[in-house]
């Protein structure tokens, strides 16, 4: 399904083409990756941005192919966090990957949310002054097994 923008260019080569996710029809980002020597998928979690879901395989990818995998085949090789490590099982490799896109994702939508929200003016006042009540999110993939 291709869709426009205002200007009438199609928003889906506008968009970069992440390795292992995909875009659900509602607008949220998925990852999964197979966990090798099986046919088996590791379900890596659904995220709001595409970078979080990429940061989420290539966590996943890293922990279950260590250093054979190609430096080309991770979207982000030099973002991968402290947390990987090659051998895991695949419950702490979906665990760490899925905390890895949160955390991303949380970066990304408070970035976001804070350039949206720089500074609110008080015009009646004169005063200016910037609102920031948003706390860190703590989820885990574990709160949904």
């Amino acid at each position: 399904m291709s869709t426009s923008d205002e200007h009438g260019i199609s928003t889906d080569k506008l968009e970069k083409k992440y390795k292992g996710i995909r875009r659900r029809k509602w607008g949220k980002w998925v990852s999964e990756i197979r966990v090798p020597g099986t046919q088996d998928r590791l379900w890596l979690g659904s995220y709001s941005t595409p970078e979080a879901a990429a940061i989420a395989h290539d966590t996943a990818l890293y922990c279950l192919r260590g250093t054979s995998s190609a430096p080309e085949n991770f979207n982000f090789p030099l973002k991968l966090p402290a947390s990987a490590r090659i051998g895991m099982s695949p419950r702490s490799v979906q665990n760490v990957s899925s905390n890895a896109g949160m955390a991303i994702d949380a970066q990304i939508l408070a970035s976001k949310r804070s350039s949206d929200n720089v500074e609110n003016v008080d015009h009646q006042n004169g005063m200016n002054y910037v609102l920031d009540d948003h706390q860190p999110l703590n989820i885990s993939v574990e709160d949904y097994l």
